[in-house]
């Protein structure tokens, strides 16, 4: 199968690349990703962290996951927002 490919605005190429996975060891959950994508692609889950805050509470945190991948246009808008560079696309 060969690549996906179209054209920018300006006449240049442009090969769309797909959200394959987050890397949520990176992921702070601030939901900027989120919010850029109009697709539905991501949601925020629960990630819980192996040992106790000082409160002796389990600690958690949200992070990103890729909840419908085969919504994504290959954009990339959601890696262009992230500070962490967490997201990993790929051209299909």
């Amino acid at each position: 199968m060969s690549p996906v490919t179209g054209t920018t605005r300006g006449g240049g190429p442009w090969t769309p690349k797909f959200i394959e996975k987050i890397e949520i060891e990176k992921c702070i959950g601030c939901g900027r990703c989120y919010k850029v994508c109009g697709f539905g692609v991501l949601e925020l889950i629960e990630k819980p962290f192996e040992g106790e805050d000082e409160y002796g509470d389990d600690m958690g945190n949200k992070v990103m996951s890729v909840a419908a991948p085969e919504n994504c246009i290959g954009c990339e808008a959601c890696a262009r927002v992230c500070t962490k560079k967490c997201h990993v696309h790929a051209a299909i």
